[in-house]
């Protein structure tokens, strides 16, 4: 047994396959709070209506579409984030339970705390002209994701997974928290298992990734800067790896690691896929993350993580 909620077997299986499943984590009062509190930022006469689940098939039409960055609305896609640093979002995902683990794996004392009513993610606008919200601009919960049904399901097969890729911005340990039971073709969150290890040492810096300026004079290239030797191996892991689709009950949660290939999925079920996502770091993460590719890519963690041998 280890020194927490976790047990030397589970920590190593982190260490190899780089997450972890985990029962029972969100307090089921605050999931169903969190979920009202989604459910509130609708716009006015929207056709998607919570009480009527036949509502909840998307896309959602032209007139309710949003591509504000605190609040995206688009396709299947509904992300709210505006609510990512109220006390509510905080009290779910960084909770007592999640706080334990999370020490566990990166080091008693060392969690970096969200700021309770400070910046939520989107806060200023997107990483670069036509780029995603930047996720390293928050101070809190990354927010409430959720993806809509297809309703034709059979002929879509397929077309709404997005291929497996990595998180650019700098964070150690991420955590996605299921608000309502998510059924295997219910949008899961999809990982490949083990590719951490594969893909740590492509990148120029650790924890953190290169990129690109945008300028108004220039404007072929832009964001993220991924080595050569990232989209040879990531696309080798796409290939050769069978993924993971994390679905589960009400309350439980996916850790994984930073480096960890993943994505999204089309949700198949007849159930809107409900989340809360976060990111965990170590309070010397603006040191460590401006470092290299270690030898040993677990030399930021707790001493329990680096002497746990995963086999």
């Amino acid at each position: 047994m280890g020194k927490g909620p976790l047990t030397s077997e589970q920590i190593a299986f982190f260490k190899d396959a780089g997450f972890l499943l985990l029962k029972d984590m969100l307090n089921p009062r605050l999931c169903e709070r969190a979920i009202d509190r989604l459910w509130r930022t609708l716009p006015p006469g929207s056709r998607m209506k919570r009480e009527d689940p036949s509502t909840h098939f998307g896309p959602f039409p032209p007139d309710e579409e949003s591509d504000a960055p605190l609040h995206i609305r688009r396709g299947y896609l509904w992300q709210l984030r505006e609510c990512g640093t109220e006390p509510l979002l905080i009290e779910l995902a960084y909770n007592a339970k999640m706080r334990a683990v999370a020490e566990q794996l990166l080091g008693k004392g060392m969690l970096a705390a969200p700021t309770v009513n400070g910046r939520p993610m989107g806060s200023t606008g997107t990483a670069w002209p036509g780029g995603p919200a930047d996720p390293a601009i928050t101070e809190g919960i990354r927010g409430i994701y959720c993806t809509r049904p297809i309703e034709d399901a059979i002929s879509q097969a397929g077309h709404h997974d997005q291929p497996c890729h990595t998180d650019g911005h700098p964070f150690q340990l991420g955590a996605v928290g299921l608000l309502t039971d998510t059924p295997p073709n219910g949008g899961a969150f999809r990982l490949w298992p083990g590719s951490h290890k594969r893909l740590y040492p492509t990148f120029q810096l650790q924890y953190d990734q290169l990129r690109v300026p945008y300028y108004d004079h220039l404007p072929s290239c832009k964001g993220i800067v991924h080595s050569p030797a990232y989209l040879a191996e990531i696309k080798r892991v796409a290939a050769d790896t069978r993924p993971v689709h994390c679905h589960g009950e009400r309350g439980d949660v996916v850790i994984w690691h930073h480096r960890l290939a993943h994505s999204a999925t089309g949700n198949r079920s007849n159930a809107l896929r409900q989340a809360v996502l976060y990111d965990f770091s170590r309070i010397d993460l603006d040191q460590c993350r401006r470092d290299p590719p270690q030898p040993d890519m677990w030399r930021d963690w707790s001493e329990e993580v680096r002497n746990t041998d995963c086999g």
